[in-house]
């Protein structure tokens, strides 16, 4: 009985030590604590909630921007890149129509093969990919006459059956690098007069479609000279406009382009929001157990995250993952961490926050960073119900030492 006492006493006494015990602030690689971290709103709160007067972070974000990449402040290089892409031009695997009068030998369906030409009966290959249809019928023309085939030039009619899907790269200040196949047409049903019109036309082909399928551009994107390379040649972009409430350049796509996005090393706010060419969402990854999970059914395990609308800030997050509120008295003294990654250098940094001093300072917008995609989120409890369970947990030792 003796033993059983003093081995009660010896529970009690680590639950306490544990309930008393202090832990240390995250450490991390980056100078988070100072502002130098890939978002200045992670460092620490460097004076009293009755001292906030500045808000420095969006100073503190921009002193490290590089200047923009493009060739000038009016966006004329750029205006010189998309008119020598503008316009609908043919890809691989593109299907057109194609009527030479009333010439049967050369009327037809035609796909343009792998090498990027289109083959009509008794006529050399000729060169499709990366042209328009206008310049596909002069060269028509011009065969046709040189073989002798008419003596005058006939009327001739190329024109897109159907936009094929093409596989473009994508690198830089993007969320996700990588190959990705844009303009795929989905749905099991087909409009059937669309498919038997003549021409065609497509949106999902456009350099936003495929900025979004690498993920939505990075915060610290140069939007200013998007790099799009095409047949070795290099043309640069001015993507601003898509921010600025203006008509963004938004050219046409071919097999084989290779899009670069560069980076200002350094995050921009104005950037943080829905846009054609930003992050669909958020995928977020949540941890809220008040009372750890009896089975993994109820604790949602397989539902591993929770989408929020881009441009979201961590208290939002924090209010939807239901970490704020209930009773003042037992649920006010709650904590937060964020787990996150500079996605430029890929260093992780975790992030401590007491929620309810950070909803009550007037500065909060200097330390409520933005959440990025894949970012992760736990809550702790106050202290009233560390508490509770330690008593829970006391009587649970006590019950044992009965039953002994």
């Amino acid at each position: 009985m003796l033993s059983s006492f003093k081995n009660r006493c010896a529970a009690s006494a680590l639950i306490l030590a544990a309930a008393c015990a202090s832990f240390d602030p995250p450490d991390n690689l980056e100078a988070v604590a100072t502002g130098d971290a890939y978002q200045a709103q992670y460092r620490e709160p460097h004076v009293t909630r009755e001292n906030a007067e500045f808000l420095r972070s969006a100073t503190l974000n921009a002193q490290k921007c590089l200047p923009y990449g493009g060739f000038d402040g009016l966006g004329k290089g750029s205006a010189i890149a998309a008119a020598a892409l503008r316009g609908e031009r043919l890809s691989r695997n593109d299907l057109v129509d194609i009527r030479i009068g009333n010439d049967e030998t050369f009327n037809g369906d035609y796909v343009i093969s792998r090498d990027g030409t289109l083959k009509l009966p008794f006529l050399s290959p000729i060169r499709a990919q990366g042209r328009t249809t206008d310049q596909i019928e002069a060269d028509i023309a011009r065969q046709l006459l040189d073989n002798d085939f008419y003596s005058d030039a006939p009327r001739i009619s190329v024109r897109v059956a159907d936009f094929a899907s093409v596989t473009v790269g994508v690198s830089g200040a993007v969320f996700e690098p990588r190959a990705s196949e844009i303009g795929v047409v989905g749905g099991s049903s087909l409009d059937t007069r669309r498919q038997d019109a003549l021409g065609a036309s497509t949106e999902g082909r456009n350099l936003s479609v495929a900025l979004r399928s690498a993920g939505g551009i990075r915060p610290d994107a140069d939007i200013s000279a998007v790099e799009v390379r095409r047949d070795g040649q290099l043309y640069r972009i001015d993507m601003r406009g898509v921010f600025e409430g203006q008509n963004a350049v938004d050219i046409m796509l071919l097999t084989g382009d290779e899009i670069s996005v560069p980076s200002r090393q350094c995050f921009q706010e104005d950037l943080m929001r829905p846009s054609p060419i930003s992050p669909p969402g958020v995928s977020l990854y949540l941890s809220n157990l008040t009372q750890p999970a009896t089975n993994n059914a109820s604790a949602g395990i397989g539902q591993t995250v929770r989408e929020i609308p881009y441009g979201t800030r961590y208290l939002q997050a924090v209010i939807d993952a239901n970490c704020v509120g209930g009773s003042r008295s037992t649920s006010a003294a709650r904590s937060s961490v964020l787990f996150t990654r500079n996605p430029i250098t890929g260093v992780s940094a975790v992030i401590e926050r007491d929620i309810e001093d950070l909803l009550r300072r007037a500065d909060r917008d200097d330390y409520d960073p933005y959440l990025l995609p894949g970012d992760a989120l736990a809550c702790y409890d106050s202290t009233i119900t560390n508490i509770t369970e330690i008593g829970r947990a006391l009587s649970l030792v006590g019950a044992v030492a009965l039953l002994e």
